[in-house]
């Protein structure tokens, strides 16, 4: 008598960021057997050096900055001298402490993962992965890349992240010109620093160190902070970084950084000169994808180095997947964790919906914060696609006007006959959370009358969503 066993599918993944981790957990939960190699941490960068410590740190930013506005709320701090007298308290930022903790927070949330991972049944080799062909990976696990583990895969799922873009004319030298994930070695907080890149990243470093208490200067190419965001919303963080001391230089094009005795200085194309003691370089990001052997193993590659895949995620190479900001897809982590999960549902056969990457919530973690989903103003101001737009002031909000909040909006955008909600935009303190009822109502399709039948919270920020909805409903006249 003979038995006949069915091989269990093999699934080898480069990279244990969000998007590895996911595809990880979603094979292994599909009975698949599981490899995943990690360089330098199960998250990856996103974890150890990017999403998790830099949010943390602008967390710590937002709490300052409510200690500095309340006593506009009627609350005042004081300490008491040997005199007797008020006297007023000045806020200090210890930044060692602060970076000390978000360092402590993102290894802690890298040991979770870690932990799911392996109980999981995820085999995990801390190395660095590269193709060997289409089916199968080879793991440099030795020091110098001395030792290899050679894996056979059905399916390969690369998802090894980007790295920030290096300028020759500004290198990084990790004390006074750093890079996004070099600013937690810093122990004290930079008396003048020079952001360089008006990006989503510069935006966010630039408002948490002015909120933490350093001179800022933010040097843009363009015309606007956030050039590629709603326009009233870079209008309004414009306003509000101005009004918080910082100084924005537009049009403005970087042409070197070089260090000095006690800074910087950076030169800019016109000749202009900006000192400052620290430089942050926010100029964009590149994929991870060199010496993977991806081109030898047939996989398409973009201009910029990044790997081309459809709506489910699937590379040129029938069984090899590209995920993360490794691929041609939106940099956000929640992209890199959908696109993860549907590698591997796809490759092991499971039902798959690809999802639609304008139905994709973003938001800014500036403060206050630009969140937003769906088709743009832009967009129809151009003429792309025919749309309604309404903007409510959250000055008119009355749970803002209690909590002392006095920038920012609510922006719905529709199709102009049947009302359809088909992008939004808030900037408000939290927006990464309000913009959530807006995300669901352009994947489900929902109309303004839908959303204005629903009950919001009196007092509430989110009130604003529902007031705008009702504001947009269709009164037919005679």
């Amino acid at each position: 008598m003979s038995f006949e066993f069915e091989r269990r599918q093999r699934i080898a993944i480069l990279g244990g960021g969000p998007g590895g981790y996911e595809a990880a957990l979603a094979a292994a939960q599909l009975g698949a057997e599981v490899t995943l190699i990690e360089r330098s941490g199960i998250g990856g960068a996103a974890v150890l050096t990017d999403v998790v410590p830099s949010k943390t740190l602008i967390a710590t930013a937002e709490f300052t900055s409510t200690l500095e506005r309340s006593s506009e709320l009627g609350v005042t701090y004081f300490v008491t001298g040997e005199d007797k007298k008020a006297q007023k308290p000045e806020i200090a930022i210890n930044l060692a402490t602060v970076n000390k903790r978000l360092l402590s927070l993102a290894h802690d949330t890298s040991e979770d993962m870690k932990l799911a991972l392996k109980e999981a049944g995820v085999n995990v080799i801390p190395g660095h992965g590269r193709l060997d062909g289409t089916h199968a990976v080879i793991a440099s696990t030795g020091p110098g890349g001395t030792d290899f583990d050679r894996v056979e895969a059905d399916t390969i799922i690369v998802s090894v992240g980007a790295s920030p873009r290096v300028l020759e004319t500004a290198k990084p030298d990790g004390e006074r010109i750093l890079t996004w994930t070099q600013l937690y070695n810093l122990t004290e907080l930079p008396e003048h620093m020079i952001v360089v890149g008006s990006g989503v990243t510069g935006a966010e470093f630039a408002s948490a160190y002015s909120s933490l208490g350093s001179k800022v200067t933010l040097v843009s190419s363009r015309d606007t902070v956030l050039p590629g965001e709603d326009a009233d919303a870079a209008a309004v963080l414009e306003d509000v970084f101005v009004r918080r001391g910082m100084t924005l230089m537009s049009k403005a094009r970087m042409q070197s950084v070089e260090r000095t005795d006690t800074g910087v200085i950076v030169t800019l194309a016109d000749g202009r000169t900006v000192e400052g003691s620290h430089c942050l370089i926010a100029v964009g990001s590149i994929p991870n994808t060199a010496n993977l052997g991806l081109e030898d193993a047939g996989v398409e590659l973009d201009d910029a180095g990044r790997i081309v895949v459809n709506r489910v995620a699937r590379s040129s190479v029938p069984n090899i997947y590209g995920v993360g900001d490794c691929s041609a897809a939106l940099p956000l982590a929640s992209v890199a964790m959908m696109q993860g999960r549907t590698a591997a549902f796809h490759a092991l056969g499971d039902a798959v919906t690809p999802f639609d990457e304008r139905n994709v919530a973003a938001n800014i973690f500036t403060q206050p914060e630009v969140a937003s989903v769906g088709w743009s103003q832009a967009e129809i101001e151009q003429g792309i696609i025919r749309g309604t737009i309404y903007k409510l002031p959250l000055t008119a909000n009355p749970r803002a006007k209690m909590q002392g909040i006095r920038d920012g909006f609510v922006k719905l955008i529709t199709t102009t006959t049947s009302r359809t909600v088909i992008g939004g935009v808030v900037v408000a303190p939290r927006a990464s959370e309000l913009i959530f009822p807006i995300a669901l109502a352009v994947e489900h399709r929902l109309t303004v009358d839908d959303v204005a039948k629903s009950f919001a919270i009196y007092p509430s920020i989110s009130g604003s969503i529902v007031d705008a909805a009702r504001a947009l409903h269709q009164v037919e006249r005679k």
